[in-house]
């Protein structure tokens, strides 16, 4: 399962680049595709940044139930193999 997951993110790291590559050969940049969407590179980070501030407390929270039920749930499972 986790080689899966980890040749998925390959992929799209690998895709990614291929993209980035093809369009930095096209003289496009990150600043001329924000432009087009009405955006600027500080717009971004700011919103990045509030969705941070609003996900991490909601995850830490969850993070508080669902840990222990995972170990308590690991420990009691029988062995595999």
């Amino acid at each position: 399962m986790r080689l899966r997951i980890t040749f998925t993110f390959l992929k799209i790291a690998a895709a990614a680049w291929a993209v980035g590559t093809l369009l930095s050969y096209l003289n496009i940049t990150v600043d001329q595709v924000l432009t087009d969407l009405g955006l600027t590179s500080d717009q971004v980070l700011l919103w990045l940044d509030e969705n941070v501030k609003w996900a991490l407390p909601n995850m830490l929270l969850g993070l508080i139930i669902i840990l222990p039920v995972w170990i308590i749930i690991f420990l009691f499972s029988p062995p595999r193999g």
